[in-house]
Formats: C-alpha cells, structure tokens, sequence
C-alpha cells in the first residue's frame, strides 16, 4: 500500500469515523437532583422562585465573587432576567429568564450561555410537600448539543459534572432555609 493511500485510510478513520458516531449519538441530556428541605413548601418555594436568592446557594454563583451581575423586570415573575459577566472561563457570560411559574410547584428557566460558548438550555426548579414541615426540591437541567459536537457526550459525564454542581447548590439551598 503505498504512502499515499495509507495518509488517506487515516484522514478518513481520523475524519470519517466520528462523524458516523456523531449521527448515531444522543444529542439531548438531562441532569436531575432533589433534597428534603425542613421548611414547609411554599416558603421553599418563594424562596427559590428569587432569581437574586441563587447567589446565595448556586455552587456557579460563587466561583468568581467578581463577576458583574446585571437584572431586568420583577424578580420571582416571568420574564425576569439575571444575567453575569466573568472573565473567569469556568463563570463566562450569560442570563437566565424565568420562563415559566406554577406556583408553590414548579419554575421554568431559560439559560443562555454567551461565552465561552454559545448555547440555550432549559433549567427547572421544583417542590413539593412531603409532609407540613418539609419540601423536596428538584433542580434539574435539560441540554442539547449539535451534531457532530454531540459526540463530546461519550466522553463528558454530564450527569456527573453537572449534578454534583446542582448537589452542592441543593445542600446550601438546605443550608440557608433551615
């Protein structure tokens, strides 16, 4: 086999071959934690449906104490906006918008990250009773990445990464409440 069709078998095994897997790959994932708060539901809620109050329990909103927040509308309505700008890679610059509100139950985000890239997902926060005295709260995160970048899920644990983030922010969401 001479030179160059070995330099071509290996573009297209180098090329080719992920582009296949790429199409055959999931390009949705979501991410889901919960934690019993010992506060009854609709003071958890009216807590969390606060975009300003996850500064105070986000495990995000805590790595750079320096970015610049900015805000648009009434906070813990639809249509509110937090937006953040860091020059940190791990923070970069995006907002979210609460989307949607069914009291005492559930809240719908938007997220738009802006850098260090571009992409729009949907977050959720709910509660529900458990008994009087208690909350369980989910905090989950619904994502979509494009193919062919979609193949970079076979290699990152979103489930992982992300949900020991949502996990650390629950404990401090605990934290904070009780």
């Amino acid at each position: 086999m001479g030179i160059l069709k070995k330099v071509f078998l290996a573009l297209v095994i180098i090329i080719v071959v992920p582009l296949v897997i790429a199409a055959f790959t999931d390009k949705d994932y979501s991410v889901e934690r919960e934690i019993v708060v010992n506060k009854p539901n609709q003071q958890v809620f009216d807590y969390i449906k606060s975009l300003k109050n996850q500064e105070k329990f986000s495990k995000w909103a805590s790595m750079d104490p320096h970015m610049q927040r900015f805000y648009s509308g009434t906070d813990g309505t639809v249509g509110f906006v937090a937006g953040w700008a860091s020059d940190s890679a791990d923070v970069g610059v995006g907002e979210q918008e609460i989307m949607d509100i069914k009291e005492g139950a559930r809240i719908d985000f938007a997220l738009r990250f802006k850098e260090p890239f571009e992409s729009s997902d949907k977050a959720y926060m709910t509660t529900e009773s458990v008994s009087a005295d208690q909350t369980m709260v989910k905090w989950g995160f619904e994502g979509h990445m494009d193919y062919p970048m979609n193949i970079m899920l076979l290699f990152l644990d979103m489930e992982e990464a992300l949900g020991n983030d949502f996990s650390i922010g629950l404990e401090n969401l605990k934290s904070n409440l009780e």
